[in-house]
């Protein structure tokens, strides 16, 4: 795991497209090293983005993505109402610029490379609420990423006494009956549940978990460990990030040292059916290597 990428994915300071474009780079490269080049970048356009020479792509998608900044300013220029603006806006977003889609179990890869997935409609959603709330905010409103059970969605605060929470793959919002019904799924006095803004790790662990399930499912097994070593990075003690990286390091042909991640999952959660076939595997796998010395 390249600790200064890690060092930089955990700072809160740091931009959260910017870190995206770091951790697309870092996974998709069969080589990549952050260099000082690479991490004192200017950043010349608000919202920023980090702007990467060798990265093709992004020319355009720093293009596209002004040319829809440009035009989601000049379409609410004329009205006062700011609850209007936003509803306008995510008209003109999901319907005027194609930004609506539907539901994924397992999103397809190309859908987490930030420049294509821009340029062709077909965002993550992680990387698609980025994108949202970066337009939104540099059209004049304070826009954030929330967590309600159990989505992550995009919520535009409009004034001191209005929010709209919408899902930023569909579009669609949430009334506040049916806000209140997906808090109520929360531990704890439902009195005391509230809204806050998802910390940019807690981001990061979402998008890089439907990440790693999308590079398996492609069989892309190198590029899935990448993933979760930066999971188990932020996550040290999360046994079902060390199971993941167990399984891939076995496809790997890395059993060996898969081993120590199997056991510690079958140590965290026993009662895991996985963990109980993995135990005998290692049982299996412990009594071979006696035989052998």
């Amino acid at each position: 795991m390249n600790k200064l990428l890690l060092s930089e994915i955990q700072s809160e300071e740091k931009d959260l497209l910017q870190i995206l474009v770091m951790l697309e780079e870092y996974i998709f490269q069969d080589s990549f090293a952050l260099n000082d080049d690479f991490m004192n970048l200017e950043l010349p356009l608000s919202p920023q983005i980090l702007e990467v020479e060798h990265y093709k792509d992004i020319e355009c998608s720093l293009d596209t993505l002004e040319q829809i900044i440009m035009q989601c300013q000049a379409v609410i220029e004329d009205i006062e109402s700011p609850l209007e603006q936003t509803e306008i806006l995510i008209n003109q977003l999901y319907f005027q610029h194609l930004f609506i889609d539907r539901k994924r179990t397992v999103w397809p890869v190309d859908a987490f490379k930030v420049a294509s997935s821009l340029n062709n409609r077909l965002m993550s959603p992680i990387i698609k609420a980025a994108f949202i709330t970066e337009i939104i905010n540099a059209c004049g409103f304070e826009t954030d990423i929330v967590f309600v059970p159990n989505n992550v969605m995009v919520r535009i605060c409009c004034d001191d006494q209005f929010a709209i929470i919408f899902d930023p793959i569909t579009g669609e919002s949430l009334d506040w009956q049916e806000l209140d019904l997906r808090l109520d799924e929360l531990d704890g006095d439902p009195s005391e549940h509230e809204l806050v803004t998802m910390k940019q790790q807690a981001i990061l662990v979402e998008h890089l978990s439907v990440f790693k399930n999308a590079l398996i499912k492609e069989q892309s097994f190198d590029r899935a460990l990448r993933c979760v070593d930066i999971l188990v990075s932020l996550n040290p003690d999360d046994p079902l990030q060390r199971r993941d990286r167990g399984f891939l390091l076995h496809q790997l042909d890395c059993f060996k040292v898969a081993v120590d991640d199997y056991r510690y999952f079958v140590e965290q959660c026993p009662k895991d059916p996985a963990a109980q076939l993995l135990k005998l595997q290692l049982d299996n796998f412990m009594l071979s290597e006696t035989v052998f010395h």
